[in-house]
């Protein structure tokens, strides 16, 4: 077994001894320190008011930026919290400037929301979006990419790791790659972070969006976007208001000159205190402890899976992480993940609208995801195995 401490790493999620808890792909179960941290704020709210109960956390959601800037790789005014990836990674593309000719580059497991914003986009500037080719282990091809790349290209969206499967983007490769031609690389990190090591220093990105809900095991409605410094001075900032500028005379306003920018006056505290102690949470574990685990766990279950007839496991990529795909001949994917529930194993579904370029590329109209954490234990993995061979057969 990994360094985590399971029997410490289950104590704190109590939870999880009461089902097969394999859906932190989705929105992960939180352990005592983030929930202590939400419902002892709400609590504080309720008996002096929401203002004056902030105040009394203004050092601690200050430090949330510092929390953040280690596990991301970045400086504490590189981060930005918001209350959800997708708000992150809308916020950042909403801020590139667009015009006539230029192109955005995909990879083909692209996340749909990602993909409608810049359709969008792409049609009101005059823009193009295109798909970079996946390689043979299906993958973003980093040599097609080369070949796509010229100095039209403004930005190249890379999901990191995308939610209909296991594998891991090569994503310091497509940096390097996109930077010789100017573009501006926007990672979204929203299933890397939390159980991957994600740094966006070492991976060479300028800007990174993610959740705290799934692998960081903190509250819904808790985002974080990363803009390097460098990437800062490209982008155009325009849903800002008083927290992100200041209105200095009658016409005319001082936008920050950080991260913050886009940030907005209102907020969940007491989710934000939950986000920032997920982060403190993660980190004190340990990164490479937390992915080391994560990554045996899901092999295990990948290869129960693909030794069973009438399983076909449907994970890409030369690197594969926590999460695990698969169908079953004859049975659709949502009747798998009600059987399974009844069975006390939870398991979500990913449909084709989700990642429609790959999905679409494979012939695939849904698969069972599973993603188990560090905290489900080997003997859950098997009871897991075991229900999908009782369907199977």
């Amino acid at each position: 077994m990994t360094g985590i401490d399971l029997a410490a790493a289950r104590a704190d999620t109590p939870a999880c001894r009461d089902r097969v808890f394999l859906d932190s792909a989705g929105s992960s179960l939180p352990p005592r320190p983030v929930l202590d941290a939400v419902t002892s704020h709400l609590r504080r709210e309720a008996e002096i008011g929401g203002y004056r109960a902030a105040a009394e956390r203004a050092e601690d959601l200050e430090d949330g930026y510092c929390a953040f800037a280690e596990l991301l790789g970045c400086a504490p005014d590189e981060v930005a919290f918001t209350d959800s990836a997708s708000r992150s990674w809308l916020a950042a593309f909403d801020a590139l400037p667009l015009g006539p000719g230029d192109r955005l580059l995909v990879s083909e497991v692209e996340y749909a929301s990602n993909g409608i914003a810049l359709l969008r986009r792409a049609e009101e500037a005059g823009a193009r979006v295109e798909a970079v080719p996946s390689d043979g282990s299906g993958q973003l091809d980093v040599a097609a990419l080369r070949e796509l790349l010229d100095e039209r290209v403004r930005l190249v969206s890379l999901v990191h790791v995308p939610t209909n499967g296991g594998l891991v983007n090569p994503v310091r490769e497509v940096a390097e790659a996109a930077h010789e031609v100017g573009a501006l690389v926007l990672l979204d990190a929203c299933q890397s972070v939390g159980q991957l090591p994600v740094r966006a220093d070492e991976l060479g990105v300028d800007l990174l969006s993610t959740t705290g809900r799934k692998w960081l095991r903190g509250p819904r409605g808790t985002g974080v976007l990363v803009v390097r410094r460098a990437a800062a001075e490209r982008l155009r900032p325009r849903l800002v208001d008083n927290t992100g500028a200041t209105w200095e005379a009658p016409d005319r306003v001082r936008l920050r000159d950080d991260a913050r920018v886009f940030e907005l006056f209102e907020y969940g505290v007491a989710a934000r205190l939950g986000l920032i102690a997920a982060a403190r949470y993660a980190l004190d574990l340990g990164i490479q402890q937390i992915a080391e685990a994560v990554t045996e766990r899901a092999a295990k279950l990948r290869d129960g899976l693909a030794a069973l007839p009438g399983v076909d496991v449907r994970d890409l990529g030369r690197q594969r992480c926590g999460i695990v795909t698969f169908t079953v001949a004859g049975v659709p994917a949502g009747r798998v993940r009600d059987a399974l529930w009844d069975a006390g194993v939870t398991v979500t579904v990913s449909p084709a609208a989700s990642t429609p370029l790959d999905m679409s590329r494979r012939g695939l109209a849904e698969v069972v995801r599973a993603s188990p954490h560090y905290f489900v234990s080997p003997e859950q993995i098997d009871t897991c195995v075991a229900e999908v061979a009782r369907l199977a057969g």
